[in-house]
């Protein structure tokens, strides 16, 4: 058995109750005394992974450098602990059915039965246990995905019980959170959801040591009383998680509420030293009180859920912090845009993102925005399909290939600027199958982009199957339009660029996936900066 020590985190009454961001507040917070931690999430689905969901359906698909398609909280891990995750921080029931079942194929249970208890459970323990195996970590966070009472949770539920029973009780502590809801009629806080949801967490065989109780008001002592002698926990150990303002201040609540310091005394580890947060609070301290704003719009296909678009929704609130401007981000439908009402919608923006995505439609709503902020000079930053219709629409108003599309959208466009690559055109399984994870660019010296980088080589985190098509790099660069960054193993373009403009960048990657509180992407300030300096100019 490991060394390390195990922390689970499970939810009940209601799902987004923030699991994810109790469990990166918890985690930064044992990392500002000087542990390692890391963080994992077992969602309780049947998918393989997220790669083939709807963003509809579970919000981004967040990718990490070794190219595992998982779950967005895994980018609140990266982005509160500053540091990668990878294939082991993310595991589904489908992975855990996929890989008993290979196993059962190559005859490795010899003859048994096989069964969720032991042999599902077991599994799950594996996993559990395997980023403590590596020897890297003091804590492992495991965030169990779902509500207490699921159908779908209970292997996972019964698999923490044993694990716990395993590890003895000071390696391991089991948090839990629950809702405390405000009747607005009765006028009071109701501790009646939390209880029954310890009862159902009990009768699985977990006795929670700490509850996180999220509620719009503050617990009183005779709130926390009650909670302390139904629920069977310390009165200590009933922890408030009051609605923040932004989801950086919970690590500083959680603080105030002595998190650490229960999590701390269950492990029996020392913490006489306060924890190192300065930074954090210096981060705090400019996103909350900025000198300046800009308006930026994104593009999208999904707006009416923004956690479709996670990842870049946060890098701009780094890169504002970063600038000591506010960012007021307007949600924009590509499918309403048009050549009519393009000026109309976009006219008061300082600066237009035209985020990623898939499939034709929204396509030409996102290229009626590209056209705008390249003709009329607003900073354009294009992420993944938002370079590719950067592409398409140069080819169509400048190289005047009024044809010019992607070949995912017309199979048979006779310009093809975007292409399905070589080495996809054979595959026939979506799930997991395309580029994906961290790979390497070279940035042509003197670009915009080797500026913004300061380096001419860097490694950017990927998700597609289309690609600008080399064919026509010379025609693109002839008329302005540069490759500032190529994969120098493959040549594939990462990086496009428009000279004589305040700001026009697209990249085939996704930087905001590399954006954290510590190290904002650089690409995200300089678009922001960029965005500044237009709206200073447009105001002399």
């Amino acid at each position: 058995m490991s060394k390390a020590k195990y922390i689970f985190v499970t939810g009940g009454v209601t799902s987004s109750l923030g699991k994810g961001i109790i469990s990166a507040s918890l985690g930064k917070l044992l990392q500002a005394r000087g542990l390692t931690v890391t963080i994992q999430k077992f969602d309780p689905y049947l998918n393989i992974d997220p790669g083939t969901l709807n963003p509809y359906e579970h919000g981004e698909c967040y990718v990490t450098d070794d190219g595992a398609e998982t779950d967005l909280d895994l980018g609140h891990y990266e982005r509160f602990l500053s540091q990668p995750t990878s294939q082991a921080n993310n595991i589904t029931t489908g992975r855990i059915y996929d890989n008993v079942i290979q196993r059962e194929r190559k005859g490795e249970f010899l003859g048994k039965t096989v069964q969720v208890i032991p042999h599902i459970t077991d599994e799950i323990k594996n996993n559990i246990y395997k980023l403590g195996e590596t020897g890297k970590y003091d804590i492992v966070i495991t965030e169990i995905g779902g509500c207490v009472g699921d159908i779908e949770s209970l292997p996972f539920i019964e698999a923490v019980r044993q694990a716990r029973f395993e590890l003895g009780p000071t390696n391991s502590a089991s948090i839990h959170l629950t809702l405390v809801p405000y009747l607005r009629a009765a006028g009071e806080l109701k501790t009646k959801p939390t209880q029954h949801s310890v009862k159902e967490l009990l009768e699985a065989g977990i006795q929670p040591d700490i509850l996180v109780c999220r509620s719009e008001y503050g617990l009183s002592q005779d709130i926390r009383k009650k909670l302390a002698l139904f629920c069977n926990v310390p009165i200590n150990a009933v922890i408030e998680a009051r609605d923040a303002e932004t989801i950086y201040d919970v690590p500083l609540l959680m603080r105030k509420e002595k998190l650490d310091e229960r999590v701390l005394s269950k492990f029996k580890i020392s913490y006489k030293k306060e924890p190192k947060i300065e930074s954090w609070k210096e981060f705090l301290g400019k996103l909350k009180n900025p000198t300046g704003d800009v308006n930026i719009g994104l593009i999208g296909k999904y707006v009416e859920l923004p956690d479709a678009y996670k990842s870049i929704a946060e890098a701009f609130v780094h890169a504002g912090a970063a600038n000591e401007c506010k960012v007021n981000l307007s949600w924009i439908h590509a499918e309403d845009l048009d050549g009519d009402n393009v000026h109309r919608e976009l006219k008061d923006l300082d600066g237009i993102l035209v985020a990623p995505g898939f499939g034709e439609r929204g396509i030409e709503g996102k290229i009626y925005a590209v056209q705008y902020a390249r003709e009329n000079n607003i900073p354009f930053f294009g992420i993944c399909l938002g370079l590719q219709c950067a592409i398409i629409e140069f080819a169509r108003n400048v190289l005047k290939k009024k044809k010019a599309n992607s070949t995912e959208m017309v199979s048979k466009t006779s310009y093809p600027v975007i292409d399905l690559m070589e080495d996809q055109k054979k595959i026939t399984n979506m799930g997991g199958t395309m580029r994906l994870g961290s790979y390497s660019c070279h940035l042509k010296k003197g670009s915009r982009a080797h500026n913004v980088y300061g380096t001419t080589k860097v490694n950017e985190r990927h998700r597609h199957r289309y690609e600008f098509n080399n064919k026509y790099l010379e025609d693109f660069e002839n008329e302005g339009m540069i490759a500032s960054g190529i994969n120098p193993d493959t040549k594939l373009v990462e990086i496009m660029e428009l000279n004589n403009h305040p700001w026009f960048v697209g990249t085939q990657y996704h930087p905001e996936l590399k954006s954290t509180v510590k190290d904002p992407h650089p690409l995200f300030v300089r678009f922001i900066r960029a965005a500044l300096e237009t709206k200073q100019t447009n105001n002399l």
